[in-house]
């Protein structure tokens, strides 16, 4: 799966999930830039219960890297939350994927549900050119 200026799933919107896992690789070789927007949506959970999704790369698709190269801060509740991806410190990673952990705890079901999803979308240039320039007047 290859990167452009439209999302690119991550994890697939209203996936439910019980147990940790791995999303597919997206390739994002030919990324006219490697600073990526992904954006996390918990649409439903149960109570009592986390999840913590990180971005793991690899230069070849099949071979991760041991630690995590981005990751959300560990969430409890249903909402969206951006994370901003730079890539430019790993010039080696050529794909990415997400993996994500879940815990549960308390009374009730011992098993966590979490239904959620998890976009990617390269940040233009000239979007990137526009904030520098601003944080530097503001300076």
């Amino acid at each position: 799966m290859m990167v452009t200026t439209t999302d690119v799933v991550l994890v697939p919107p209203n996936t439910v999930v019980g147990a940790k896992g791995d999303g597919p690789a997206v390739d994002v070789s030919a990324a006219a830039n490697r600073i990526f927007l992904v954006t996390l949506t918990i649409t439903k959970i149960i109570e009592q219960e986390s999840l913590d999704l990180s971005i793991y790369g690899s230069a070849d698709g099949s071979t991760w890297g041991a630690k995590s190269i981005a990751a959300f801060p560990q969430k409890f509740y249903c909402g969206e939350s951006p994370l901003l991806l730079d890539l430019t410190p790993h010039p080696d990673v050529k794909f990415v994927r997400a993996h994500w952990d879940v815990a549960r705890w308390g009374r009730g079901t011992e098993i966590p549900m979490f239904e959620f999803g998890a976009t990617m979308k390269e940040v233009p240039v000239d979007i990137l050119k526009e904030v520098a320039a601003e944080s530097k007047t503001r300076a």
